[in-house]
């Protein structure tokens, strides 16, 4: 193939995309750099054709390239363009990006001691900040929620991080982050199961994907973004008293083992075990048994127990009957002992 003047040309090797943006070029001024480097004494229609835009944009884009030091205008009949040599004519200007870029860092930091002196009563240091309001609280979360790329850990509990009417929109940012890679792990405290809430977003949270075990006692609710943001009440008891943003490297490290500690200990959440009736008088009890057993375990009561796997209190009174009938045990505690000793609390495989 020819250039415009019949000369021949050499095959173009293939240049990755780049954010030109970075170093304050548009886009345009970009490609037409890329075009120039293979394209010594250029003419500006020729180059506008090359990446499809017209010529007074290409021109305009040439200019812009010479005030950098990034192209040169050829001397001779005609306006005609070439590039630079790309090694240093690029370094300067990265040279001259990084002066900026610290001066930027250096006039955030001035940003950040004047919002923390207008605000001095929400933040304990640069490690901590306090949310000191429900909106706050709300918007906080939801800020990091969007901005998750890696793991997201909950530890659930009543009274909740943020408003309750606010779940749908969560639990759809929950979805698109989950379909982006971002794995989401949720302990729900058993007890609060009882509430609707808790046991319909649990539901939802494993429908798209997240995983959701159950334990007693939590002793705080808890969200850890990334592991290196964490939002936790100020009071266990009194959602009224705000929370705490966590920036600081070692609780977060704390908090973290927490979570991990209590996910460890806890019940995954068995919703495929519903449809399946039990089988308490049998030697190894089938899915459905285990998950009563384990959720009695945790000292759920009976009408939670039905909500957690979607059946009536009165068959879950028949499931107990029947798997202490074959345990031969008389209460809630014999049938958690005996189960045990059988290893009926033991995930099957």
């Amino acid at each position: 193939m020819n250039d415009s003047r019949g000369r021949p040309m050499a095959a173009e090797p293939q240049i990755p995309q780049v954010p030109w943006n970075g170093l304050g070029l548009p886009p345009l001024a970009g490609r037409i750099l890329e075009y120039l480097v293979g394209h010594p004494e250029t003419v500006p229609a020729e180059a506008a054709a090359a990446v499809g835009t017209s010529a007074s944009a290409a021109a305009r884009a040439l200019r812009l390239l010479e005030s950098e030091l990034l192209a040169v205008r050829v001397s001779g009949r005609g306006a005609r363009w070439s590039a630079s040599p790309p090694r240093p004519a690029l370094g300067s200007l990265l040279a001259r990006r990084r002066q900026e870029l610290a001066s930027l860092e250096n006039h955030a930091e001035l940003l950040h001691e004047v919002h923390i002196s207008v605000t001095n009563h929400r933040f304990a240091s640069d490690q901590f900040e306090i949310l000191d309001t429900q909106e706050r609280v709300t918007a906080r979360y939801a800020h990091q929620l969007r901005a998750a790329r890696h793991e997201v850990l909950h530890l659930v509990m009543p009274p909740y991080v943020a408003a309750v009417d606010g779940v749908p929109d969560r639990l759809a940012v929950q979805a698109a982050a989950i379909r982006a890679g971002v794995r989401f792990r949720s302990v729900y405290d058993s007890d609060t199961l009882t509430d609707e809430v808790s046991l319909q977003t649990a539901r939802r949270g494993v429908e798209i994907g997240g995983q959701v075990r159950l334990s007693s006692g939590l002793p705080m609710k808890l969200v850890i973004f990334d592991g290196t943001t964490a939002i936790m009440p100020l009071r266990r008891d009194d959602a009224a008293a705000g929370s705490l943003l966590v920036h600081s490297p070692t609780l977060l490290h704390v908090l973290a083992a927490l979570f991990e500690s209590l996910w460890g200990h806890g019940v995954p959440w068995g919703q495929q075990t519903r449809p399946v009736p039990p089988e308490p008088a049998a030697d190894t009890p089938n899915p459905r048994t285990r998950e009563v057993l384990r959720l009695l375990s945790l000292g759920m009561k009976q009408e939670t127990i039905a909500r957690t796997l979607g059946v009536s209190r009165r068959t879950v009174q028949k499931d107990i009957s029947d798997i202490g009938t074959a345990l031969g045990a008389r209460n809630h505690f014999q049938i958690a002992l005996l189960a045990q000793e059988r290893g009926w609390l033991t995930p099957s495989r």
